[in-house]
């Protein structure tokens, strides 16, 4: 009887334990969804500007004086009256429904996708907050919780601009392989055959693809997002990564060109479906892959 207590003790103290960090968690997942509504609104416009000035050097032309934009500065304003927001405006999620999703200046509509980015990112922190935090894994709670924050960037960014931007891959490259190193991840050599073997097959594949048909099927960005993946996920990861992030990619392409009207050709993102498949394989990988083994013994 007594070692029952004390296990049914240990029990609840794990169970507050792991419920307190879950909270904290989805808290700070809350914070971060609304860093990266501006990094996924605020980055693509830093590179066209850089990209624009780089143009302006090699061509001669006379620089064009801009503003200081970056990711901190100017502060947040409406996107139609251009009115700067307030800091309890500011607020995930809350200050949406308080301004019953209109701007407090213009009254016009706010877009749906800031609460539900800020709602995303802290579901997906919550549930990285269950895994990990109640185990005393901090180094790989942080760890992850930084790799889908920046997934989830990436996916957005490339669903509004069919850009994958080197500032957020190849970062997320190097972080997954320095997260290896400190065994936080995967073995560090699953992690480098994972971004080499990621980024060459996708290469291959793109490469093919062109010489086919003449033309672009699959962009660099596209080739670094899976390096990374395989980066944090090891290279056993990538057939699921790729063979779900393919099949995602045809159902949701095929869907929004048939609702469009628009033909094969028209340009779609495929970092969402990889990023999608990404977060499939770091919950459920290991299962998908012990199944399919399984099977291949079976036969």
């Amino acid at each position: 009887m007594l070692v029952l207590a004390v296990w049914l003790g240990w029990l609840a103290v794990d169970a507050a334990e792991r419920t307190r960090v879950v909270a904290a968690c989805a808290i700070i997942g809350l914070c971060t969804g609304s860093f990266l509504n501006v990094v996924v609104y605020r980055l693509p416009r830093m590179l066209e500007a850089a990209w624009a000035r780089e143009a302006a050097e090699i061509s001669g032309a006379p620089a064009v004086p801009a503003e200081r934009f970056n990711l901190a500065w100017p502060p947040s304003r409406c996107p139609s009256c251009e009115t700067r927001i307030a800091a309890w405006q500011n607020v995930p999620v809350l200050s949406y429904v308080w301004l019953r999703g209109r701007c407090g200046a213009c009254d016009l509509p706010i877009g749906t996708r800031y609460p539900l980015v800020e709602t995303l990112t802290s579901l997906v922190f919550g549930v990285i907050g269950w895994h990990f935090g109640a185990f005393g894994h901090w180094p790989a709670l942080v760890a992850y919780a930084a790799f889908c924050a920046m997934l989830l960037a990436l996916a957005l960014i490339d669903a509004d601009t069919c850009l994958l931007p080197d500032a957020l891959t190849l970062p997320l490259v190097w972080l997954g392989l320095l997260a290896s190193v400190a065994g936080i991840t995967v073995t560090p050599d699953d992690s480098v055959i994972g971004a080499a073997g990621g980024y060459l097959g996708l290469w291959l594949v793109a490469s093919a693809y062109r010489a086919a048909l003449g033309r672009d099927g699959l962009g660099a960005g596209d080739c670094k997002l899976v390096a990374a993946l395989g980066a944090w996920l090891g290279w056993p990861m990538l057939p699921v990564v790729l063979v779900l992030g393919s099949l995602l990619s045809c159902v949701v392409g095929g869907l929004t060109l048939a609702r469009r009207g628009e033909s094969m050709r028209t340009p779609l993102p495929f970092g969402p479906s990889l990023v999608a498949a990404g977060f499939v394989a770091l919950a459920w990988g290991d299962r998908i892959v012990g199944t399919f083994v399984d099977m291949a013994a079976g036969f």
